[in-house]
């Protein structure tokens, strides 16, 4: 399954994030840092789970948020230097 992110302002919209069935991600651009990373994992759940409740994706986004900002992850700009996912893939 391909995802595409997008980003974009979604203040009309009084959104952080949308996922369509299509597998576009809309995410508000002036979102930063640990919430970014919960609305990225939020909708990316949406579009695996869509016959998850918005309860269930709230609770997941946030237990997994939390875990990943433990472990420290945080977003940074890519670069050539990296280790390939199991697949093979960037």
């Amino acid at each position: 399954m391909r995802i595409k992110i997008v980003y974009r302002k979604l203040g009309r919209e009084k959104l952080f994030g949308l996922a369509s069935s299509d597998g576009t991600i809309e995410i508000d651009s002036r979102i930063k840092s640990k919430k970014h990373l919960e609305i990225l994992i939020h909708e990316i759940l949406h579009i695996l789970n869509p016959k998850d409740s918005e309860a269930q994706i709230v609770k997941k986004s946030i237990t997994l948020t939390k875990l990943l900002w433990e472990q420290g992850y945080r977003r940074i700009d890519e670069s050539e230097d990296y280790e390939p996912l199991q697949d093979g893939s960037k």
